[in-house]
């Protein structure tokens, strides 16, 4: 339950909200971080996967929602993120960013008007191939 709270619930209920407010002003920029856990569900992470796919659902929702309006709305998606929670874990190093590459992805993307950024573009790649594997192939990798 903290996990949906904490990656769904709370984040889409925040953002529901400062929504409501932009789109009467008629502009503003809404920002969630997801993640590619999000993307396809994994045996150890299905609960985490499961609250960051509702939240890319509910973000890709709420931004078709509001294009009509002058109000954005990001998804980003950093994939592995070197901080504390992830020190001493033997994290990929071309699939990890510092926090200082989600903040420039961040800006990047506010800056560009995209939509969806993979803080480290090569997770597009993973996650596409990753999506179109049968679940029969799926569930027999230990991802």
């Amino acid at each position: 339950m903290a996990v949906i709270r904490a990656n769904f619930e709370g984040p889409a209920l925040l953002l529901g909200e400062l929504a409501n407010r932009f789109e009467k002003r008629n502009r503003g920029c809404l920002i969630g971080v997801s993640s590619v856990a999000g993307d396809r569900g994994r045996a150890r992470n299905y609960v985490y996967g499961a609250a960051k796919a509702g939240f890319t659902a509910f973000l890709s929702g709420l931004r078709n929602r509001l294009a009509a309006k002058s109000v954005r709305v990001l998804t980003i998606k950093p994939g592995f993120v070197a901080t504390r929670m992830t020190d001493g874990m033997a994290l990929p190093p071309a699939l990890t960013a510092a926090p200082d590459d989600v903040g420039r992805a961040i800006y990047a993307a506010y800056a560009s008007g995209r939509d969806i950024v993979y803080v480290r573009p090569v997770w597009r790649v993973i996650m596409a191939v990753i999506r179109m594997l049968p679940e029969a192939v799926f569930k027999r990798l230990d991802l």
